[in-house]
């Protein structure tokens, strides 16, 4: 134990010198290159791709619009907990819920904790590695034959070979300065790619979102159906029984209680059916939330009335709002920077390194000061001949730089897209559910009058059937229009971004200081 400790402050004492030595011999060719490559950047400079914006949405000058307005002034700006607008206590707890528990929200988190973990992999080459390698080898060499002419002594069939033991304490030091900004280069596109992983983090989560909130509003759609039939069933057996009293009363024919019988059925029918997309969405909304289907369960609710206002701003916000627009715009900037690590390679690489150590065969002077080794100095490599290689390379990455940009332009266009498909969705649905609600009320009017035209005995059955037929369209048509106007306003604030905004992307300095000290996963907390 005793050998074993001296041997340690020994090697403690070794590493110190070695790393003097460095200093004095690595450092002053390191400090005059780290100055040569501080202004040494080659590559092009990057400028967000400029794109075509309108002044305004084409359908902020519509009307018959109820569920959006003019973000003015910001104070009606989406808010981060967008649903809570909905004013709905259930749908509130379901999404806080899928905020810490969707599997693809975590999935989104940990891809970016990777990103920035590669940050952190290609920072580190920016400094000089240090290496140590001990060693004990015993060696027993091959018995070497001389004739008497070599050494002057009659000839022999060899001689007495003995083993021996080396000890050797190396220590290696290597560094590359990066003159051409190759290794800038390659940490900016990560950094960018980080910041790209950071809005795919946020695109993924707003998706989630309204996906949520659109299934619990197909869900409640279901719920409400779900009612209408339940009534038109009550209604149907109540004619079903007076189609059967007046007939044993002699004053209608079987024929129409054959047909109240197949109205009731069907409507039975129907309403049954409603359970199966009900337990679908019910379903999907449990995975939403990262729980089982088997052990999730919501309880009846109904479509309310309407739902909440909606700003919607400029168009030219949705740069800055659409988490998928700040990712596209984030990979064109990666994109641009790995040009400009693809152009040094044209450029001659310089390797300082240094080697040292002690190294004998005896291991009491296995750490003297007579047994020290070492080896110091520069290397230069450049490439005189690729057969293009380089060339094609600078060539790929341009084109892969032109892809991106197209990529973001047509990010932009989509945005724009959804934003006037829902506005224009909302203006016409808006004005669909008043009509459609007319239309129930007549169909209401037209089934009430048919009911006692049928009981006085001036109309046949099938006038109420007629009417009752009528009347329950309608009524699916009414919510089904409700339920696609929920939905609409769900994917209206999903197309304007929800409530993000780009500053909340993470700055290069955040993205490289939580590499080294870690972050929670948003999320999982």
């Amino acid at each position: 134990m005793a050998m074993f400790m001296i041997l340690w402050m020994q090697a403690s004492r070794a590493k110190d010198w070695f790393r003097r030595s460095v200093a004095h011999l690595i450092l002053p060719v390191a400090s005059g290159c780290a100055l040569l490559s501080a202004g040494c950047v080659v590559g092009p400079k990057y400028a967000r791709p400029s794109v075509q914006t309108p002044a305004a949405y084409k359908e902020a000058g519509s009307t018959g619009a109820e569920n959006w307005k003019t973000a003015q002034p910001q104070d009606d700006a989406i808010r981060g907990k967008w649903w809570e607008s909905f004013n709905d206590l259930e749908l509130n707890a379901l999404e806080e819920k899928s905020a810490v528990s969707d599997q693809n929200i975590v999935a989104a988190a940990d891809n970016f904790l990777a990103a920035r973990a590669l940050v952190s992999q290609v920072r580190s080459q920016y400094f000089p590695t240090l290496a140590i390698n001990p060693s004990i080898a015993n060696q027993r060499p091959a018995p070497t034959t001389f004739s008497g002419l070599e050494t002057g002594t009659p000839s022999s069939s060899g001689l007495t070979v003995k083993s021996y033991t080396d000890y050797e304490l190396p220590f290696d030091a290597s560094w590359e300065p990066d003159l051409w900004g190759r290794l800038r280069n390659s940490v900016r596109s990560n950094l960018f790619a980080a910041q790209a992983t950071a809005a795919d983090l946020e695109n993924v989560r707003l998706s989630e979102q309204a996906e949520l909130a659109a299934d619990y509003y197909e869900l409640c759609a279901q719920d409400s159906l779900k009612q209408v039939f339940d009534s038109a069933v009550t209604v149907y057996q109540q004619t079903l029984d007076l189609s059967r009293s007046l007939y044993r009363s002699g004053l209608d024919n079987e024929e129409s209680v054959a047909q109240a019988e197949a109205q009731l059925n069907a409507a039975q029918a129907q309403d049954t059916n409603l359970g199966i997309l009900r337990a679908q969405y019910e379903h999907a909304i449990a995975v939403l939330t990262g729980q089982p289907a088997s052990t999730f369960s919501l309880p009846t609710r109904v479509l309310q009335a309407n739902p909440p206002t909606i700003p919607v701003g400029i168009p030219s916000e949705l740069l800055e709002r659409r988490p998928d627009i700040a990712a596209a715009e984030r990979g064109v900037a990666q994109a641009n920077a790995q040009i400009g690590a693809a152009k040094a390679a044209y450029f001659p690489n310089v390797l300082l390194s240094a080697s040292g150590g002690f190294g004998n065969s005896s291991v009491t002077s296995w750490l003297t000061w007579p047994s020290r080794f070492w080896s110091v100095g520069p290397s230069l490599a450049e490439t005189l001949f690729d057969a293009g290689l380089r060339r094609a390379t600078m060539e790929q990455y341009r084109a892969t730089y032109e892809e991106t940009v197209a990529n973001y332009r047509e990010t932009v266009l989509t945005a724009f897209q959804q934003v006037e498909d829902n506005l224009a969705s909302l203006r016409i649905l808006s004005l669909d559910i008043q009509q459609q609600d007319a239309a129930v009320e007549a169909a209401e009017r037209s089934f009430q009058e048919a009911m006692a035209r049928y009981q006085a005995g001036l109309d046949p059955y099938l006038n109420v059937l007629s009417a009752q037929t009528v009347l329950l369209n309608d009524q699916q048509t009414a919510v089904t229009f409700r339920m696609q106007q929920r939905v609409a306003s769900v994917q209206l604030i999903k197309a304007l971004g929800g409530g993000w905004n780009a500053s909340e992307i993470p700055s290069p300095r955040e993205v490289q200081t939580n590499v080294a000290n870690g972050a929670p996963r948003r999320g999982t907390q």
